[in-house]
């Protein structure tokens, strides 16, 4: 039996970040849009510095798309929505 593939979003970010906050509202309409496609992951880097360095995490905002768990994309810094989506669909 085949399952689609797990897609999910994760949104590097820090409260005191300007760019991050430019991207909130982006991220959220996304969410939105594709929600039960793509899982949305807001990961602040104050409070998870682990999964922060996991991934390598050098700036924010920095947008990390994994399928089935493997990264798949990544877009560093304030991006368009269609950007985001192109990303996502990659």
């Amino acid at each position: 039996m085949m399952f689609p593939a797990m897609v999910q979003l994760l949104d590097f970010w820090a409260e005191w970040c300007g760019p991050c906050q430019i991207m909130k509202p982006v991220v959220e309409e996304l969410e939105r849009e594709l929600k039960g496609k793509v899982e949305v992951k807001s990961v602040d880097v104050d409070a998870d510095p682990n999964e922060a360095s996991k991934f390598g995490i050098m700036s924010i905002p920095t947008f990390v798309v994994l399928k089935n768990g493997k990264e798949v994309g990544r877009k560093i810094g304030v991006t368009s929505k269609t950007e985001l989506m192109k990303l996502v669909n990659s």
